[in-house]
């Protein structure tokens, strides 16, 4: 499950033999005017977002970015960087669709907020010349893995805001992204606002439902390779201490820097909490609910656990962006105050 160093390794494989090819596309570009496309693309990024003020500039771990003017030709890269430019009024000209969505790389939540679909683009491997032929003039990776060949070839094609320091693995919260690329739109106080608004959401929702707090949890997922947990820095484990679940202390005395702790069959008990709550990847719900070494977890066997079979709301759940998580919490909070005794 955790598979970060592979990761690693292929992405900056993947960088160095881009660099050249995308310096000399980049040559090629600039030698070109903005086409109608641009125009019209740029008209549709800067609708509904307030001019703010420039240069802005946001602090991340590879030095603080300066934007100097309003971008108007966003590339959005990291894990929910499009749907936070959507939720904040822009239009990326290019995306990632990480779990994948297809149609336009988000989730539901976000259905018809493109006016335009955006140029899809590679997820651990982006394609740095299809990302160069879209001339952009700001570049989000803000929840990725944090390597630094990755930023460092996409720097050359625009002004990058990467992961904020600490934030490798994909360790940001949705509050912490929707901050950062507030303030490279220049739209800080539409940002303010959105986080404010959500935090509302969570602090109603933990107030409707006390029984949650102090209960321990597990969130985890299964793979065609295996089970994992979820550990603390990570959007999951954030989402639920946010409503005063507190994250199974044994996933998290294993947690290493990775986003995830992977658990062999023969140790499966290390899934027990007060509520267990599972997400299939790749494979079917029931690959999960009908293998019989999780059936015998004590809080399985309890009756204590949720699988996920609604793709809908294990996405919104893995997602972890300013509008997904409201639509996890309309359709999660009630399964788990199904499963927790008040």
């Amino acid at each position: 499950m955790n598979a970060s160093a592979s990761r690693a390794r292929r992405s900056r494989r993947a960088s160095v033999l881009a660099a050249g090819t995308v310096a000399a596309l980049l040559v090629g570009l600039s030698a070109c005017g903005s086409s109608d496309d641009s125009d019209s693309s740029a008209s549709a990024a800067s609708e509904g977002a307030s001019t703010g003020a420039f240069p802005a500039k946001v602090a991340t771990k590879f030095g603080e970015v300066t934007v100097d003017k309003q971008p108007k030709r966003i590339v959005a890269l990291g894990w929910g960087d499009a749907e936070t430019v959507l939720a904040l009024g822009g239009q990326p000209v290019g995306a990632s669709d990480w779990l994948p969505f297809g149609g336009e790389g988000v989730g539901p939540w976000a259905k018809g907020m493109y006016a335009k679909k955006p140029e899809l683009i590679g997820t651990m491997e982006p394609e740095f010349e299809k990302i160069a032929s879209l001339q952009p003039d700001l570049i989000l990776d803000t929840k990725s893995s944090g390597d630094q060949t990755r930023y460092d070839t996409l720097k050359k094609i625009a002004p990058t805001v990467g992961v904020p320091k600490g934030g490798d693995q994909y360790k940001l919260s949705w509050e912490q992204q929707t901050t950062m690329i507030a303030a490279a739109m220049g739209v800080p106080e539409k940002g303010e606002k959105l986080i404010a608004e959500t935090e509302k959401k969570f602090e109603t929702a933990a107030k409707a439902h006390p029984e949650f707090k102090d209960k321990t949890i597990t969130v985890g997922s299964r793979t065609s390779e295996g089970f994992g947990v979820y550990v603390g820095g990570t959007g999951r484990i954030d989402f639920v201490e946010r409503l005063g679940f507190e994250n199974n202390p044994k996933a998290e005395a294993q947690a290493g820097e990775g986003f995830s702790v992977s658990v062999s069959k023969e140790n499966l008990d290390l899934l027990d909490a007060d509520l267990t709550v599972m997400a299939p990847i790749g494979i079917p719900a029931t690959d999960i609910s009908g293998d019989p070494l999780y059936k015998a977890v004590p809080s399985v066997k309890a009756g204590n656990a949720i699988v996920f079979d609604d793709k809908d709301i294990s996405q919104a759940f893995a997602t972890d962006s300013v509008l997904s998580v409201s639509y996890a919490l309309e359709k999660v909070v009630p399964l788990f105050a199904e499963k927790v005794a008040k």
